[in-house]
């Protein structure tokens, strides 16, 4: 099963979301607090549609709390626009984590210098970034791919 965390999500559409895609996928989703939104929120109810009730979900008080329940520090992978390595080219194995920041910042410099594993998507110069949902997809895709989507 691979762990998707998202450290300080802001948007509950998009968390809805990734709430599906995990449901869809067998990923567990790890949620790190604070949130941009209430989780009962309606939006977020709406995007998980009636998925949500068959998410395996952790809730996190802080970035602390998360780290401390990382058996292997190595198999951590954050998502950055600034990292040089692509998520394409990397080994995936069950049991990863792949982390991503809140949607306006990313991660912070903070969690970004707890890991030495930070990968990026590729994309055109034209755009900033991917939508969250869609960059979690990508590399859930991929790192499914890899290890061989048994579901």
């Amino acid at each position: 099963m691979l762990n998707v965390v998202l450290v300080e999500p802001e948007i509950p559409n998009n968390t809805g979301n990734i709430g599906r895609l995990c449901v869809g996928t067998e990923c567990k989703l790890h949620l790190v607090h604070p949130f941009g939104f209430i989780i009962n929120n309606k939006n977020l109810k709406r995007s998980g549609l009636d998925y949500w009730v068959h998410l395996d979900v952790t809730e996190y008080t802080n970035v602390e709390e998360w780290v401390k329940k990382i058996p292997d520090p190595s198999r951590v992978f954050l998502m950055s626009s600034h990292a040089e390595k692509s998520y394409l080219e990397n080994d995936f194995q069950d049991g990863d984590w792949l982390v991503f920041g809140k949607e306006s910042v990313g991660l912070s410099e903070e969690v970004l210098n707890q890991f030495d594993q930070h990968l990026t998507i590729p994309m055109s110069k034209l755009i900033r970034s991917f939508n969250i949902a869609n960059s979690v997809a990508f590399v859930v895709g991929e790192a499914k791919r890899q290890i061989g989507l048994k579901i």
